[in-house]
């Protein structure tokens, strides 16, 4: 298991790293597109779980902030 650490953000920071997260992600589902396109599975797989994990963790921070 991952090491946890603690961290103190502004709101406006968490919301930074939000909007990050979530351009990172729109990054990763169109490269998956790309990757479908072209035939390639393993690129695809690996794109498609990127994108789940970041969807994830923005899930997550979404819920300890608050915010939808």
């Amino acid at each position: 298991m991952a090491k946890s650490i603690t961290i103190t953000l502004s709101e406006d920071e968490a919301d930074m790293i939000l909007d990050a997260l979530e351009t990172d992600a729109e990054s990763y589902v169109e490269s998956a597109a790309a990757a479908r396109k072209e035939g390639d599975t393993n690129a695809l797989a690996t794109f498609r779980e990127a994108a789940s994990r970041i969807a994830a963790l923005r899930e997550r921070l979404q819920g300890l902030i608050g915010t939808d």
